[in-house]
């Protein structure tokens, strides 16, 4: 039973801090110091007091016990693993999903996510739009929150529209299967079904991931539909202070329920692909303003089918472009691929034979007769695109942005600096104005000034479940206190010293480089192991000779393709 369930068996509108009620609420014993609102859209929520977002001045935790009491944020193929390792370690563990389901970007929704801004907004801002406290204040009440705001999203009287408002589908699409083989996806919490194919869908994806979230008890202590709004330290510095609002969806008008949390510490897990990165190309906008769902981003994209008989434009160099042109090949009248020629783009020859390929955008324009016309659904787009060469194209009827995703952590907005430049991040900043990488982070997972935050799943270009696990494993060494972290000083001198040799930016967690990723997981258990508090614990293993032999036999497979004319998604790994 999710632990929801029991919400509808009360009537519960006024706030409750009695532990018998919140274990009768919730499911379990909760942690302590917490609060609970629930309310429809018009009743009152209770507002929990807030704290300010500066660091805290009591000095940060860098040892832990198996008493420390965790909230991990997310409950994808990182969550999971990362749940899990820590309940094998005696850990307190509570898991946040703002879905109703485990398994992250492998959970397929037919529904499309509502359109992102254009161009992005800032990193902090996030693919929805985060309540405040009292924010759905009945009207008769006065509130400071609602006078001269706009409308929140939540307000919705559709139930549909507020699923998604509330918790935006992912970006997995009908036909995306996984570009990694499964021979390398491995998870020691548990092998693949047998007979499961190295390329497979996300239905058996899904069914994989979701199995192992049931066998280690992390659906046990997920609390679904529940989004976490904010994240910041206590003022003593003590604790994490968790807010969270969960949709409450029973027969009726849905409601919503809010709540205040105490953790001693707390694990982000919440995956790449929320935020997508929008281009400020000139026109681009108006392009979107006039002709609405005809230019979207990959986030958006389901199945080819909407672009038979059309001309589409796919705009990115990445394994999601690919996937969108070897797709819409089938449907399509003319596939375009456009590229800026980026260090990240896969070769041009993976394409489709069919498909074309163009150079970087320069901008996009209207034409002037179609400035004060509606959008048309049939024929192209009257406009035209002027590409860096000085071309033009012209009669496009789909534009699809295969532009990326921002780092995004929008709970927690204390450590995003988006007015500031990455060469000038300070230790107090997380993610800069360009949103393309996380900084501060011993071994990419212990945020350096405080590792009582911490990140599973920030590195890329990977054998994403193998990595995530061997990460969560050394995790949960140090939050159940069997290993112990360095001193702030020799965590920062590793920092710096990784900087100096990769640089900042996007390329400075990536594990795209032959060997790049058992060197890490080799590194980082080198390190977990030897600063052991009890010599007697058993040390972590890292890959198997197997699982390297598949590696390097699965590189040399993917060279051999890229070197071939396209459509093979295995080449698709970087």
């Amino acid at each position: 039973m999710h632990l929801w369930a029991h919400l509808w068996a009360e009537n519960v509108f006024d706030i409750v801090y009695r532990d018998d009620v919140l274990e009768a609420l919730f499911g379990r014993p909760c942690p302590a110091s917490a609060g609970v609102g629930v309310t429809n859209r018009t009743s009152p929520l209770i507002v929990p007091s807030q704290t300010n977002g500066d660091l805290p001045s009591r000095p940060a935790p860098t040892t832990f016990s198996q008493h420390t009491k965790v909230a991990v944020i997310g409950a994808g193929v990182s969550g999971i693993t990362t749940a899990a390792y820590l309940l094998k370690n005696g850990i307190d563990v509570t898991v946040f999903e703002r879905s109703g389901q485990t398994s992250g970007v492998w959970n397929y929704d037919s529904k499309s996510p509502n359109s992102p801004k254009y161009p992005s907004e800032l990193p902090s801002a996030g693919d929805y739009e985060l309540s405040k406290p009292g924010q759905f204040l009945p009207a008769t009440q006065t509130s400071a929150l609602q006078n001269g705001t706009h409308k929140h999203p939540l307000s919705s009287d559709d139930a549909e529209a507020l699923r998604i408002a509330f918790s935006p589908p992912g970006p997995a699409y009908a036909g995306l299967r996984n570009n990694v083989p499964t021979s390398l996806l491995y998870s020691s919490l548990g092998p693949w079904p047998q007979g499961t194919e190295d390329i497979t869908g996300h239905v058996q994806i899904q069914s994989y991931l979701q199995g192992l979230s049931t066998q280690h008890g992390v659906d046990d202590v997920t609390v679904f539909n529940t989004r976490v709004e904010d994240a910041r330290k206590s003022e003593d510095g003590s604790h994490w202070v968790l807010r969270t609002i969960s949709l409450l969806k029973g027969n009726g008008t849905p409601r919503f329920a809010e709540r205040t949390w105490k953790f001693d510490a707390i694990v982000v897990a919440s995956g790449h692909y929320n935020l997508p990165r929008i281009p400020n190309t000139p026109g681009l906008a108006e392009w979107k303003a006039r002709y609405g769902d005809r230019i979207l981003h990959t986030k958006e994209y389901r199945h080819p089918e909407a672009f038979k008989d059309k001309t589409v434009l796919v705009i990115g160099g990445g394994a999601s472009a690919m996937d969108v042109c070897r797709e819409s090949t089938a449907t399509a009248k003319r596939v375009i691929q456009s590229t800026r020629g980026g260090e990240f783009d896969l070769p041009k020859s993976m394409l489709p034979p069919s498909t074309e390929h163009i150079g970087g955008i320069e901008r996009f324009e209207l034409d002037p007769e179609s400035e004060t016309t509606v959008e048309k659904s049939e024929g192209p787009i009257q406009g035209k695109i002027v590409l860096t060469n000085g071309e033009v194209v012209k009669d496009i009827d789909y534009v699809v942005l295969a532009t990326g995703y921002l780092t995004s952590y929008p709970f927690l907005k204390q450590f995003h600096g988006d007015t500031t430049d990455i060469d000038a991040v300070t230790p107090d900043i997380l993610v800069t104005s360009e949103g393309n990488m996380v900084h501060h982070l011993f071994q990419d997972i212990f945020y350096i000034e405080d590792p009582s935050l911490s990140f599973i799943g920030v590195p890329y270009y990977t054998a994403t479940f193998s990595l995530f696990d061997f990460q969560a494993q050394a995790l949960a060494r140090v939050l159940s206190g069997k290993t112990k972290l360095p001193s702030r000083e020799v965590l920062r001198k590793d920092y710096e010293k990784r900087v100096a040799t990769s640089g900042r930016g996007r390329g400075f967690h990536s594990l795209a480089e032959d060997g790049a990723e058992p060197e890490y997981i080799k590194q980082l258990f080198a390190w977990a192991n030897g600063n052991l508090v009890d010599e007697k614990t058993e040390p972590l293993q890292g890959h198997t000779e197997q699982w390297l032999k598949t590696y390097w036999e699965a590189r040399e497979t993917r060279k051999k393709l890229r070197e071939s004319t396209g459509n093979h998604p295995e080449a698709n790994w970087p």
